[in-house]
């Protein structure tokens, strides 16, 4: 799958996330798509950062600290697009639990492509 179609469908997850959470609000598609791209940033370059310092507190939990590792770069996200707003931390831990649903329904979790040979 093509990295503008896991964009695209990160932000329909996105959208369907905020409709679902009231604490959660994307003004219009195009912030969606900001939101996306900004995510995708955060993903690459904070979120491994954050896992390595992280990592005891990991261990103890068991991988659930994942989601408030997750939810830091969607309040960090919050911060850098105007049309997105979370309110707060539980909000944010809802949020992805919420996208973590909703991108394994779309596929977007799927390493099987990976290791086929194209």
């Amino acid at each position: 799958m093509s990295w503008i179609v896991k964009l695209l469908l990160n932000a329909v997850a996105l959208i369907i996330a905020a409709y679902l959470l009231p604490g959660v609000e994307v003004e219009n598609f195009y912030d969606a798509v900001i939101v996306a791209i900004v995510l995708a940033i955060l993903n690459a370059l904070v979120k491994p950062l954050l896992i390595i310092v992280t990592i005891p507190i990991t261990i103890l939990t068991l991988g659930l600290f994942l989601f408030c590792i997750n939810a830091i770069v969607l309040l960090i996200a919050d911060n850098l697009v105007d049309g997105f707003d979370v309110d707060g931390l539980w909000w944010a831990l809802l949020l992805s639990l919420v996208m973590s649903i909703l991108n394994s329904i779309f596929g977007l979790n799927d390493n099987s492509n990976r290791s086929k040979k194209r």
